[in-house]
């Protein structure tokens, strides 16, 4: 028996590092148990952080004090901003990693963790005591106690790597898989089922015929992800483009039976939006090509991942179609791709503190949630860390993120609300609240909140209200400062108004540059450019943000009115059978939560709703 610690986190990938780094800042005494030492922050697929969605979430981790932002700061090698060309809404900034730099600052992240342990270590149970979760039973039999216990097992709950019809045990190439924690789960009576996801091969960058290929660069003024970070200084790398053809697919649609995926050895369903290439072939029948990215794996690598052509075709065929591509005619194949198959646990199991309804003191993040992605695992570790260690130190209270607050709370609410029938990523449309959330101010959203629960650390958090105030000052400057027609008219623009108008106001006029203002007031060259981009699109979209505010207030009405934890579902008149059970599996805290679930009526909602409001 060892020490007792306030929180064990079992996995050392993304969702774990956050987890136990998490828990650790929010006070926590906390063990981190992980297969290997050496592979924690593996990025076990692709080499990059962030995109569309992905990248508001590494974001909103940052300004809660999390790691993956300020890793991917020092390991990126190429950095570009989503969707530059629209509104800052939909914008998503993305960074191609150096693999193994990623893994040494994660790391040494860590390592530099106060009230942190790592051990290397396999859990294979749960230690009960008087019917209590009371910490977690290793391999070798021994135990670790503590208070509360966050699983973040991955695709290593009892992991099956597949290639043709070859099968291997294991949660990542050269690694095994997990098998002694679902037999628990399942006499905890929490619902299970099995996911697939996959990896391309990887491909030597000597043997491709870069000369034939388009190329893709970064951008030029690289944006950092995290808000403490002042300029990225990396040297950037450019990826290469390629695309499939008809005879690949040709011989792709060949071997379609050689496939994992179709001749039945795989059951669990696939990530609908990181498809095989095989899955690609039979769901867009009439496309004669794809287009593939060749993305480095990092600064002194030979490495190449083909970024779009993850398969579970036997190792043969991989090879004939991939040496059909422009450039890769002659490439050598360095390890050949694999699906994976793995167990999940049903998410609406969760709270929307991702704690286990039925198990007091278990956390869950991470793909065991029906999740994919890096950036959805590390968002969920932060918040189930944050609640484990609240819950350890019988705080009384819990770390909870609405929809309405980040995407971090989009997602938890549609896990534990809807469900998922496929592996979850995230799109800035799962959110009703886009011009609000934006991964430009995921600290103004959130920072405040994560220091007022003990996550956020001082030297963030004063830095945060320094930039507060610097905002807040120039938005009162632009608000009282006024131009006239004339100096309005000089600058080339035609608006017809009378009177004098702020110079805030002028900042919403369509197609005005900072250039333009700067001609008005040149007091404007002062400031700095993260704190005018606030400003600036605060002016230009007020009127729309204005009517999300007054959404979100309706939203708040139905969240504020709380449902009991002892309702008896049945006894509510009107309710069907169907809708008592959907939301007895559930168990909505407030009415707004109740009318997000999947099959839920308007009619059900209406006689909870009369429910409550008679009791």
């Amino acid at each position: 028996m060892s020490d007792l610690y306030d929180v064990i986190v079992v996995g050392g990938g993304h969702a774990g590092c956050e987890a136990c780094a998490a828990a650790a800042r929010t006070g926590a005494k906390t063990l981190l148990l992980t297969h290997k030492k050496s592979t924690i922050g593996e990025m076990s697929c692709n080499p990059a952080i962030g995109g569309l969605g992905k990248g508001h979430l590494v974001r909103e981790i940052d300004a809660l004090d999390g790691l993956m932002a300020k890793v991917i700061d020092k390991a990126g090698i190429q950095f570009r901003m989503l969707n530059l060309s629209k509104g800052p809404a939909v914008r998503g900034p993305r960074a191609q990693a150096d693999r193994s730099l990623y893994r040494k600052y994660m790391q040494q992240a860590l390592a530099e963790t106060e009230n942190l342990t790592i051990e290397e270590a396999a859990v294979e149970g749960f230690v009960i005591i008087n019917d209590k979760l009371s910490g977690v039973v290793l391999a070798d039999g021994q135990k670790r106690l503590a208070k509360a216990v966050v699983l973040t097992t991955g695709t290593f709950l009892n992991g099956v790597m597949f290639t043709g019809h070859q099968t291997t045990i294991g949660g990542r190439i050269g690694e095994i898989s997990c098998t002694g924690i679902t037999p628990y789960l399942k006499q905890m009576g929490l619902k299970l089922g099995r996911l697939k996801t996959g990896t391309p091969s990887r491909l030597n960058a000597d043997t491709i015929d870069w000369n034939v290929l388009e190329r893709q660069s970064g951008d030029e003024n690289p944006q950092a992800f995290s808000f403490l970070t002042d300029k990225i200084t990396n040297r950037q790398i450019d990826c290469g483009i390629t695309s499939t053809n008809e005879r690949t697919h040709k011989i792709i649609r060949d071997n379609f039976n050689k496939c994992a995926l179709f001749s039945g050895l795989i059951t669990g369903k696939g990530p609908r939006y990181c498809p095989s290439i095989e899955d690609k072939l039979v769901r867009f029948a009439d496309r004669t090509s794809h287009q593939i990215f060749l993305e480095p794996e990092g600064y002194d690598t030979n490495v190449i991942y083909p970024n779009g052509i993850s398969t579970s075709l036997p190792a043969d065929v991989q090879s004939d179609f991939i040496h059909t591509m422009k450039g890769l005619e002659k490439v050598e194949i360095l390890q050949f791709a694999y699906a994976i198959e793995y167990d999940f646990v049903d998410p609406q199991e969760l709270s929307h503190c991702l704690g286990v309804k039925k198990i007091e003191g278990l956390y869950l993040a991470g793909q065991i949630n029906g999740t994919t992605g890096y950036e959805e695992a590390g968002a969920q570790g932060l918040v189930a860390g944050v609640n484990a260690a609240l819950y350890a130190k019988n705080s009384g209270k819990e770390f909870y993120i609405d929809r309405s607050q980040a995407y971090i709370g989009v997602m938890i609410d549609d896990l534990i609300t809807k469900g998922i029938d496929e592996p979850y990523r995230m799109f800035t449309s799962r959110s009703e609240y886009r011009l609000l959330l934006r991964a430009d101010n995921a600290d103004a959203r959130l920072t405040e909140l994560g220091y007022k629960i003990g996550c956020v650390g001082d030297e963030r958090y004063m830095i945060y209200k320094e930039k507060m105030e610097k905002i807040q000052s120039f938005n009162n400057y632009c608000r009282n400062k006024t131009v006239s027609y004339a100096d309005i008219e000089n600058q080339g623009l035609s608006v017809k108004h009378s009177g004098k108008k702020s110079l805030k106001d002028v900042m919403s006029y369509p197609n005005v540059s900072r250039e333009t203002i700067e001609n008005i007031d040149s007091e404007i060259k002062n400031i700095d450019d993260k704190i005018y981009e606030q400003i600036e699109i605060d002016a230009k979209y007020s009127g729309y943000l204005k009517r999300e505010y007054e959404d979100i207030e309706v939203f708040k009405r139905d969240e504020n009115m709380k449902i009991r934890d002892d309702i008896d579902y049945s006894k509510i008149g009107g309710l069907s059978t169907e809708m008592v059970q959907r939301f007895t599996r559930v168990k909505p805290k407030t009415i707004g939560e109740a009318s997000r679930i999947t099959g839920v009526t308007p009619a059900a909602v209406t006689a909870l709703l009369g429910y409550i409001k008679n009791a």
